[in-house]
């Protein structure tokens, strides 16, 4: 054969093994490399050691945005199968397979109930868009849609799109480690009471070993308590209201040189919701926790003063009228009661319910060499602060039609920082250093979140019942508090790098809708006739090979 003939006929051949799929290796074009999986992902897939099934709760018949989350899922979970064999998956239809709803929410799975206009009429699609993961006579089942509020439903699919390789790696992460990290949450300081931390527990349990740390002598912590604190990987410490002694400080202070991360809800005022319903006023004043040289060492201060916020608050129901004798309850925004809503792109934060937070105080960032800190909540521009001892009272609700009254700006007010870095000692130049045997001044790599508020941690009960942690039993809202906190910890904890995944962005490529009218009939003629002309091509080229060689 002529050595000219060859690389035509090469050509050819390798087409040829395109189309018959001989080839299957993939490669990621796209800018944000949506389609390739994280180093921390792909180490947690091939750690796992025994079969791990996927079942997926989507199929059926559904519109056609949720095609491309079913799509996406299925490439996921097919990516994940080339990694580790072990792992497989298959797409249920549950209105089809006859599974009661009643299994399904035993499962922990709520419908998504969707309008669907046919014929002419409306009607509903049931859905249970969630995925079901089974290895090692353990289950879990994870939500495939965010649960985000105010947000459209196109960009609630692009958001959980973008949250599936981390809602899927870190559930895997978490059902198949066989040593779940330790959290321990301080029992000393007159803290919440477990029915108002019940939430949260349950919340931290999903996913870790959770218990009290209660000291030993009853009192305060003591060295006799330092072993107990060796095993917790993080400290919970949830709105105390007795000062902490010098001594139980040392001791905190090593536990965070030693490594231990640290998750603060501090309450600077004293201000409860349920006295002021009563008395319609009350007398909010500072509290001392006695942490103040502490925080200050880190390179933070919490003030004192209440923070007003007068654009971004909570709604509270009230009585407001009565009519033949039956009180009439009305909405309005209370503005101690301010919400944390995410405008940075934060892990922690990103793509969840505004957080509701209860009588916060405010933060001041002051710096340290070596400590990256992050502002995680802050409030608006429309911020008033209340000095303290003061009266708060109900008169101070805000109608929504009244806001254009708060016009004057001020500077936003922080409610919640991380911090990440090596910390130093807050006791590496004081005498209180000889008081801990084996002290250490500088800590290795570690983290901390302090949050202005001891209320952020409470759900609330009814008829002796906790309520789900972020539930509003009067206005039925239903806040961010629990993905907050939960994300707070996977941070603290998370030795994976896996929240880096939650910063992941798929940019929504949209259509030009006006060009697509404008050059339709172009693209339908360059459609038809390509084929035409390529398949003419390789005839021609053909023709004029066999002529050549045969004459």
């Amino acid at each position: 054969m002529n050595k000219k003939n060859i690389f035509p006929l090469i050509l050819l051949l390798l087409l040829m093994l395109g189309v018959f799929g001989l080839f299957n290796k993939r490669v990621d074009l796209t800018q944000e490399k949506r389609y390739t999986l994280s180093p921390s992902t792909i180490k947690i897939l091939k750690s796992v050691g025994k079969p791990l099934s996927v079942d997926v709760y989507l199929e059926g018949d559904f519109p056609a945005s949720f095609r491309q989350l079913q799509n996406e899922t299925k490439f996921i979970l097919e990516e994940f199968r080339q990694i580790n064999p072990k792992i497989d998956y298959k797409f249920i239809d549950p209105i089809k397979g006859k599974m009661s709803k009643d299994t399904l929410a035993a499962m922990g799975m709520q419908p998504s109930i969707l309008p669907e206009m046919k014929d002419g009429k409306i009607s509903e699609i049931v859905m249970f868009p969630y995925a079901a993961l089974k290895y090692d006579n353990y289950g879990t089942s994870i939500p495939l849609i965010i649960n985000q509020s105010g947000i459209e439903a196109s960009e609630q699919l692009s958001k959980s799109i973008e949250n599936l390789e981390y809602n899927f790696a870190s559930n895997i992460k978490a059902i198949t480690e066989e040593h779940k990290k330790n959290v321990g949450v301080l029992i000393n300081q007159d803290e919440l009471s477990p029915d108002q931390f019940q939430g949260f527990m349950q919340m931290t349990l999903e996913n870790y070993n959770a218990g009290p740390v209660i000291p030993a002598n009853g009192k305060d912590l003591t060295l006799a308590d330092v072993p107990q604190l060796k095993k917790m990987d993080a400290l919970v410490i949830a709105k105390p209201r007795k000062p902490f002694t010098d001594n139980e400080k040392v001791i905190l202070d090593q536990y965070i040189m030693n490594g231990g991360k640290t998750l603060w809800m501090i309450d600077a005022v004293n201000a409860e919701m349920d006295t002021l319903f009563q008395s319609k006023k009350i007398m909010a004043y500072p509290t001392d926790t006695n942490l103040g040289d502490f925080f200050f060492n880190y390179g933070l201060r919490i003030n004192s003063g209440l923070v007003k916020d007068m654009k971004k608050s909570a709604l509270i129901r009230i009585v407001s009228g009565e009519i033949a004798g039956n009180p009439q309850y009305s909405s309005f925004l209370w503005p101690y009661f301010p919400l944390g809503i995410a405008e940075n792109k934060n892990p922690i934060t990103k793509n969840i319910n505004p957080v509701k937070f209860e009588f916060p105080t405010s933060i001041d960032t002051l710096g340290r060499k070596g400590i990256k800190t992050n502002v995680l909540f802050q409030s608006s521009e429309r911020t008033n602060i209340k000095q303290v001892p003061n009266y708060v009272a109900l008169a101070e609700i805000v109608r929504a039609d009244s806001l254009s009254e708060f016009d004057k700006p001020s500077a936003p007010k922080i409610f919640a920082v991380s911090l990440q870095g090596k910390f130093t000692s807050a006791y590496a130049q004081r005498s209180e250093r000889n008081t801990y045997p084996g002290f250490k001044a500088q800590s290795p790599e570690n983290k901390m979140i302090v949050i202005a508020d001891g209320d952020v941690g409470r759900n609330q009960i009814y008829k002796g019942k906790a309520l789900p942690l972020g539930e509003d039993l009067l206005t039925k809202q239903r806040y961010g508090n629990e993905q907050f906190l939960r994300n707070a910890l996977d941070f603290l904890l998370d030795d994976a790098n896996l929240m880096e995944l939650r910063n992941r962005n798929i940019e929504a490529r949209l259509l030009d809708r006006q060009r697509i009218d404008e050059e339709k009939t172009n693209w339908q003629w360059l459609n038809l006739l390509l084929p035409v002309g390529i398949a003419a091509a390789l005839g021609g080229l053909f023709y004029w090979l066999r002529k050549r060689k045969f004459g």
